[in-house]
């Protein structure tokens, strides 16, 4: 998150403690190892890992999607009532409107609290409850709601549109949109204004509903940026369905990953949520803003160019790895392989997230909580907190900081060469399957030095 974004949670303009607590905590000076050591050991943690794999692992152990812990009948029959599902459409719609009253009547100042649900507890706060609880955002959207609504005046069923939905639409609605949001959040000039914040926002619910009308409510599954960034990070979560009976059941990760089936612009999606995390680490190192302080040209075009190449080099890079991979093992076709091998790289994304953004979840996430208590900034207290501090205790152990970064990146990349090595001994012969992953692992060893330099550089 831009500095800028960061400074619009705060309540004051930059630099303030909580900037500087939020960017600030867990420097490379602060790794409980030198920096050239712990990129050495992230290294070896991949490299290790992938030897187990290639001896101890050497046939599919994920795809029987019927195991796991089954919970209690009554659970499954209690999320799926009515009364929850319409209960949780309320709650959405309540959220919505009670941010709504502050993005259009309060100020047009840092402390109306429409920036921190935005960019801290939505935007950082959603992928993190969704690795935990399962996808909960299509529960909640109130796009979906106000769908229903309208097809229900107009005495239309939800799920059917004028059109049917292009098989090969697939995820590039919601790859553009994350991007369009991602641009919202690092480059955009003047994006802690209510303005910019109102005309992005009303853009995509038009954009969206538009083409729930047109092609259904199934548009919403893999056209809404922020379902599918929901529906992503769920994949991760313990929580799962078992596709016999539709019975909730705990059950591994992992396996719960390899249930993914990303179609059309599903490498788009994790390119951007990917290289957009990078950018924005690389964007506050000081060689970037020497550079565009130097450069004599518009920080909005620099700052554009530099996003949508790293974009491109996450996209690239990722998809050449898997076309040398098919080349080398022989598989399914080069057009299949990048967006069926893709869902090993969503650990890694959760992996950077967490790195990157947790230490400003932590304490700009109390700030927004304290900031929703008066929305308008007129004094009022509506959730008693008004009048209190962000709880700075994150600061009093910069070296664990610092150890949570680092791991979560490298622990984020093992489970990524996991997921990749039990999808590879899937799609390619077993005589090959080794030999078709290297091209995958030198480019996650990339990732991973890139991404903690990139992490440890501001």
């Amino acid at each position: 998150m831009s500095v800028r974004a960061s400074a619009a949670t705060t309540g004051v303009t930059p630099p303030t403690d909580v900037v500087v607590l939020a960017h600030g905590i867990g420097g490379r000076g602060d790794l409980p190892v030198p920096f050239s050591l712990a990129l050495v050991g992230a290294v070896v943690a991949l490299l290790v890992s992938f030897a187990i794999l290639a001896w101890a692992w050497r046939t599919p152990h994920l795809k029987d999607q019927e195991r796991g812990v089954a919970l209690p009948a009554g659970v499954t029959r209690v999320v799926d009532a009515r009364a929850t599902r319409i209960g949780l459409r309320l709650l959405g719609l309540a959220a919505t409107a009670y941010v709504l009253v502050s993005a259009v009547l309060g100020p047009d100042l840092l402390v109306n609290p429409t920036f921190g649900v935005v960019y801290v507890l939505f935007w950082v706060g959603m992928p993190l409850v969704s690795a935990v609880l399962g996808p909960i955002w299509p529960l909640l959207n109130p796009l979906r709601t106000l769908h229903l609504l309208l097809t229900r005046a107009l005495r239309t069923r939800p799920e059917e549109g004028l059109l049917p939905l292009p098989p090969g639409l697939g995820y590039w609605p919601a790859a553009l949109g994350l991007f369009a949001f991602v641009w919202l959040e690092l480059v955009a000039p003047e994006n802690t204004t209510l303005p910019i914040i109102r005309v992005w926002f009303a853009v995509y619910a038009v954009v969206m509903l538009m083409g729930a009308l047109v092609y259904g409510s199934r548009f919403f599954d893999r056209g809404d940026p922020f379902e599918v960034y929901s529906q992503v990070f769920g994949h991760l979560s313990p929580l799962a369905r078992r596709p016999s009976d539709g019975r909730l059941v705990l059950r591994s990760p992992l396996r719960h990953l390899a249930s993914l089936r990303p179609g059309p612009g599903f490498v788009a999606v994790v390119a951007v949520l990917l290289g957009s995390t990078a950018f924005d680490g690389f964007s506050q190192s000081v060689g970037w803003v020497g550079f565009v302080q130097g450069s004599g040209l518009p920080e909005v075009l620099l700052g554009t160019a530099a996003l949508t190449g790293f974009v491109l080099v996450v996209a690239g890079s990722f998809t050449l790895a898997s076309v040398l991979s098919g080349g080398l093992a022989g598989g399914p076709g080069t057009r299949e392989l990048p967006r069926r091998l893709a869902a090993s790289v969503v650990p890694i994304v959760l992996g950077y997230l967490i790195a990157h953004y947790f230490t400003l979840l932590v304490l700009e996430g109390q700030n927004t909580f304290i900031l929703l208590s008066d929305p308008l900034a007129n004094g009022a207290n509506l959730l008693g907190l008004s009048g209190r501090a962000v709880d700075p205790w994150i600061a009093d152990s910069p070296p664990a900081v610092a150890a949570i970064k680092a791991g979560a990146v490298v622990l984020g990349h093992v489970i990524g060469v996991v997921a990749a090595h039990d999808r590879a001994v899937a799609l390619f012969p077993r005589r090959t399957a080794l030999l078709g992953q290297l091209p995958l692992l030198v480019v996650m060893v990339g990732y991973t030095l890139g991404g903690l330099t990139l992490l440890f550089a501001t």
